[in-house]
């Protein structure tokens, strides 16, 4: 592998955490409360929720920590490319399922990036599997006489390096140094990807805390009775409301 210039992964850091931040800020930007509305009410009127700003704060909560993970994938996935294309002219693949290929003492890994340990669930890890064979079996026909490894990435977390359904599963501080062969990759990249973190999560509070004023306004509007109760029947019917039973199936 060729030397890795940390300088430039710091570079790269500071310069793209800013396009993270601006994705969170856009999400909240374009969010309408009916997409809100999709979330379980059922799980809401069991906690016991009585205030329109407090549902409507619990809600946007759920949907900004999914949305989050989401965003902040995508940039660790564009890290782990750049850096594997400073040490091994690694570059982003066209293959279903597979985000980085990169080849290492005479193997060809395939890898699939994910940000964290509980990615997905079974369905999700059986398509997985799928498509590292399928791009294996591609790869073989171009290249017959190459070694290939797929791997799962997995960019945060203890799990021990194993090997799974034939492919390598690789976490943590184990799955920085397999692109870089540096020990310390892991907890250099902590203190960059903090680069004006103060900075933008306050511009991002900042239009949070309008869209919630917003929102809440129109959910008031819409599912509060007269005496300002949620009226969680009109919710309910608005969220799950479709009964069709009664007409012919196509």
């Amino acid at each position: 592998m060729n030397s890795l210039d940390l300088e430039k992964v710091c570079q790269y850091v500071n310069d793209n955490i800013i396009n993270f931040h601006k994705a969170k800020i856009k999400s909240v930007e374009s969010l309408k409360l009916q997409r809100l509305l999709n979330k379980n009410p059922y799980l809401f009127k069991a906690k016991n929720i009585c205030t329109a700003g407090e549902l409507i704060e619990g809600l946007l909560n759920a949907f900004l920590s999914s949305s989050e993970e989401k965003l902040f994938g995508d940039f660790l996935e564009g890290l782990a490319i750049f850096i594997a294309e400073m040490t091994s002219n690694g570059h982003k693949s066209s293959a279903p399922g597979v985000d980085l290929e990169f080849i290492n003492n005479n193997i060809h890994y395939l890898v699939s990036v994910k940000s964290g340990p509980n990615w997905g669930n079974s369905s999700q890890q059986k398509k997985l599997d799928e498509d590292f064979k399928t791009a294996v079996i591609r790869l073989k026909q171009i290249k017959r006489e190459v070694n290939i490894q797929p791997v799962l990435g997995i960019c945060y977390g203890k799990t021990k390096t194993s090997f799974l359904r034939g492919y390598m599963k690789v976490a943590g501080q184990n799955f920085w140094y397999l692109i870089s062969e540096n020990k310390n990759l892991y907890t250099d990249i902590i203190e960059p990807i903090g680069y004006k973190a103060e900075e933008q999560n306050e511009s991002f509070l900042i239009e949070k805390s309008k869209l919630s004023n917003r929102i809440t306004k129109q959910f008031i509007d819409m599912f509060c009775d007269e005496s300002g109760a949620i009226d969680w029947v009109r919710l309910v019917e608005f969220n799950s409301g479709n009964f069709d039973l009664d007409k012919p199936l196509p």
